[in-house]
């Protein structure tokens, strides 16, 4: 992050609304406070924006890094202790003292001016440094707030679900469930990753909560119900830990139409599907292709009992 040498003169403090004895917790959520209210994203007509949040990043910066707020603390207190120095000595004090003090007041000045200069040298030796090295703090603080704006953004893609009917006002929620030791490093071989992979085929999925109590469950809510039925009626998982997936919320009601006995109404495995395809490859003259092209979405789960067949 680099770091402008006109920060030398801005109130750091006062711009991020924060003491001079802040934390830097104290200072990371007056930044985040701030920076969200002017954030360029939420600000798109407002050219100043962008030099505002411009500027709450370089206070972040030099605030949050020991040295470099060390050395700026300085410089204010220099310049602070100058200002109240002048306001205190009123004109009568002025004429009176003129003669008397005027070779001690240069003195004195010549030491408040090399020390000033010294102290300013070393904050400007930190914020080339930070400039080179770039700001952790400032990167953390500025991905939380993308984090923050990305939920809000999905909050309000909710809503619009929420408008279109009655099916949308309780987004699906499904129950996951399979085998898995709570010692089990690769949780059953079912990640976060390799679930969102299996899903997200069905449709948008708006969360995937992992359960931290007990192993082998989770729990998954979709954008639409569509999404969620196609997923409770055709996905299996993984072949060597086939997954159970039921209605926790959302669930559609049902109609006489789409009525099905209880054996039909549950979810598929890979073991019916490979008696399925076993019984239609013993008939004479059959073949895997027409199997292919019923069960396109399932078939690739399958290569290693479909070659075993096919051998």
């Amino acid at each position: 992050m680099a770091v402008d040498r006109d920060v030398l003169q801005r109130d750091l403090y006062g711009l991020l609304g924060v003491g001079e004895k802040a934390s830097e917790k104290e200072v990371k959520k007056a930044y985040r406070q701030k920076a969200l209210t002017c954030h360029p994203d939420k600000n798109p007509d407002d050219p100043k924006a962008a030099e505002i949040f411009h500027q709450l990043s370089q206070a972040l910066a030099v605030l949050t890094d020991a040295a470099a707020r060390a050395a700026y603390d300085k410089v204010r207190k220099a310049k602070k202790q100058a200002a109240e120095r002048t306001q205190k000595l009123d004109e009568k004090r002025k004429r009176v003292k003129l003669d008397l003090e005027a070779r001690e007041r240069e003195a004195q000045a010549r030491e408040t001016e090399e020390e000033e200069i010294r102290i300013t040298r070393t904050l400007e030796q930190e914020i080339i440094r930070l400039r080179e090295e770039g700001s952790r703090q400032l990167e953390e603080q500025q991905r939380l707030i993308q984090e923050q704006i990305r939920l809000e953004r999905e909050q309000r893609i909710r809503g619009k679900h929420a408008g279109n009917g009655a099916e949308g006002k309780t987004t699906p929620k499904l129950k996951l469930k399979w085998k898995c030791r709570k010692e089990d490093d690769t949780k059953g071989g079912y990640s976060r990753d390799v679930l969102m992979r299996i899903l997200q085929k069905y449709g948008d999925v708006l969360n995937l909560l992992m359960s931290s109590r007990k192993a082998g469950s989770a729990v998954v809510e979709f954008a639409t119900v569509k999404a969620a039925e196609m997923a409770v009626k055709n996905e299996v998982g993984l072949i060597n830990n086939p997954l159970k997936i039921s209605w926790l919320e959302g669930q559609p009601q049902s109609n006489p139409s789409s009525v099905r006995s209880d054996s039909a109404a549950q979810p598929r495995t890979s073991q019916s599907l490979f008696q399925v395809k076993k019984m239609f490859l013993a008939q004479p003259g059959a073949s895997a292709a027409p199997f292919l092209w019923v069960y396109p979405n399932t078939f690739d789960s399958l290569n290693p009992l479909a070659d075993s067949v096919c051998a």
